[in-house]
């Protein structure tokens, strides 16, 4: 990323809550709800890279036709988290090394942003809500469940911007996090490293707590910082799954 990148990120998360109006949520149509089950499973690592797509195959799945699985993929592709080739098929894509560091980076300015007003001014029952989902990932990573853990990971970074009145950062951060996430979804299974990530998510909380800014910046700065090392190792073992 070039230098002043992130105060042009930041600049732009702000202005995208600012423009944002409340509108009624729009009604679903059948390739969106294609698109959203591949999206989620291509990012949860149920379909790992280089798993064959099959408009047969999908329409069956989702009991809709060809068109709408059509327009999912091509959404999918856009995202680049699929790669179409005419005369082989389509495929969830790999996961691309190069643009994980600048997407971490971007990923960082925002929770930063969000951590900051958390931080100055969290109440009571905010707190309480942080708390419960530290409690629900303790024990999601005591007994093992990897899917259950991420779901409150997601959580609690998602209530950290809810508490800063930042309604549509969650919505950017989820289009810059979708690869990082993938390469983060193969760390959960290692023994450690879901109960080291509350230990991580537990410094965050203590510092909002305090309503110690630096503190809590600092906190999440360092736990962010921790899959940049993570996609090194995840390469070596995982070499299809990159690119």
């Amino acid at each position: 990323m070039r230098e002043g990148s992130a105060g042009v990120v930041e600049a732009q998360a702000r202005r995208a809550v600012v423009t944002r109006r409340d509108r009624p949520p729009a009604r679903l149509t059948s390739a969106d709800t294609v698109y959203e089950g591949l999206h989620a499973s291509i990012e949860n690592m149920s379909l790992v890279p280089g798993t064959p797509l099959q408009e047969k195959v999908l329409t069956e799945r989702f009991a809709v036709s060809r068109t709408p699985v059509r327009e999912a993929l091509i959404r999918l592709a856009d995202d680049g988290l699929v790669d179409v080739f005419p005369q082989s098929g389509t495929f969830v894509s790999r996961i691309p090394v190069e643009a994980i560091p600048e997407a971490a980076q971007i990923r960082q300015t925002l929770e930063d942003m969000a951590v900051r007003r958390t931080a100055a001014g969290a109440s009571a029952a905010e707190l309480a809500r942080l708390d419960v989902l530290l409690t629900e990932q303790r024990l999601m990573a005591e007994v093992g469940d990897t899917d259950a853990f991420h779901a409150a990971d997601e959580a609690f970074h998602e209530a950290i911007v809810a508490i800063a009145r930042l309604p549509s950062l969650n919505r950017l951060l989820r289009q810059v996090k979708v690869q990082i996430n993938r390469a983060r979804r193969l760390t959960l299974p290692v023994e450690g490293r879901m109960l080291q990530v509350v230990v991580e998510h537990q410094a965050v909380r203590d510092a909002i707590r305090t309503h110690d800014v630096r503190a809590a910046r600092a906190a999440m700065k360092a736990h962010l910082s921790v899959v940049l090392p993570d996609v090194d190792r995840l390469r070596g073992q995982y070499p299809d799954y990159f690119v």
